[in-house]
């Protein structure tokens, strides 16, 4: 969600009754005070992908600058940011893939973990979200109980929220039933491919981050929507570096154009229970909605 989930888009989600975050990605100052400013006095948080925090870390002072609900801290060992996001009297939400990152995440001082399943959209690794969510929730139960869990991973309506507390969450963190919403930063080419496509259409790979030239650590992959450039770059990686200064370049001018084609989707596995873009609040309504009616009077098809 980074650039994709703005101040319009945080704010709305906050005041559906969630909590919104800002998608500060990579720590572009400029563009994370400015979506600060469009959520108004709405009360957001802020993400940081945590490895590309550790290049920068004075962002964290100016994101906690801006007295945000929540800092969540994806992709990376939160332990050296835990300390200063404490002193501020922040929330520590910290998105992990496994138990492992699970359990440092607790130790460290999380009051809030994000179990992710591969599922989801964009960066993440290789668990489900089904199996991942009940095995952090029995550990957190015995070793930290006040930690909220919160699952995220192919969430995208009400069915995928009543699951998400039945395997022990507390809430869910939702990323592609919102990336197509009308408050989202998303360019309309690309909106338009994730309508038409379905969760077979989705693949997870690395060739995206060679081209924008990201130094993301082996460990994570990315989700996004089968195209050209994936099917021509996929299975031959050691290709893409040999010109990775030219498919860079033609990357970037196809992400300033919006073309899904020739840039990549970022959208996960639930792209296809997404067939309308809507407001944010209405999604948030609607999915609470039906996880309430299914929690009290099971499924109904």
């Amino acid at each position: 969600m980074a650039k994709a989930a703005g101040g319009a888009l945080a704010g709305a989600v906050s005041q559906a009754g969630g909590l919104g975050l800002i998608g500060g990605g990579y720590g572009d100052r400029d563009w994370i005070a400015d979506e600060f400013a469009r959520a108004g006095n709405r009360a957001v948080g802020c993400g940081l992908i945590t490895w590309a925090l550790a290049e920068q870390p004075d962002v964290l002072a100016e994101v906690l600058s801006h007295r945000p609900k929540g800092v969540m801290l994806s992709f990376g060992d939160p332990a050296p940011f835990a300390p200063q996001i404490a002193e501020a009297a922040v929330p520590l939400i910290v998105q992990v893939q496994s138990l492992r990152d699970a359990k440092r995440a607790a130790d460290v001082g999380a009051q809030v973990i994000v179990a992710q399943g591969s599922e989801a959209g964009g960066h993440g690794q290789s668990r489900g979200t089904m199996s991942l969510v009940p095995e952090v929730a029995d550990h957190l139960a015995q070793s930290h109980p006040d930690v909220i869990l919160v699952a995220a991973g192919g969430i995208a309506d009400g069915r995928g929220l009543a699951a998400a507390l039945m395997l022990g969450a507390e809430g869910v963190l939702i990323g592609s039933r919102l990336w197509a919403s009308d408050e989202a930063l998303v360019a309309p080419d690309m909106l338009a491919a994730a309508l038409g496509a379905d969760g077979d259409d989705t693949i997870r790979s690395t060739v995206m981050d060679v081209a924008r030239r990201l130094n993301w650590p082996d460990r994570y992959t990315c989700r996004v929507l089968r195209n050209g450039f994936t099917d021509r770059w996929h299975e031959d990686l050691a290709g893409l570096i040999a010109v990775a200064e030219a498919e860079a370049a033609k990357w970037a001018e196809a992400w300033d154009a919006g073309d899904p084609q020739g840039a990549n989707t970022f959208v996960g596995e639930a792209v296809g229970m997404i067939d309308t873009v809507r407001p944010a609040g209405e999604l948030i309504a609607e999915i609470s909605a039906e996880a309430e009616a299914l929690l009290g009077h099971g499924w109904r098809r």
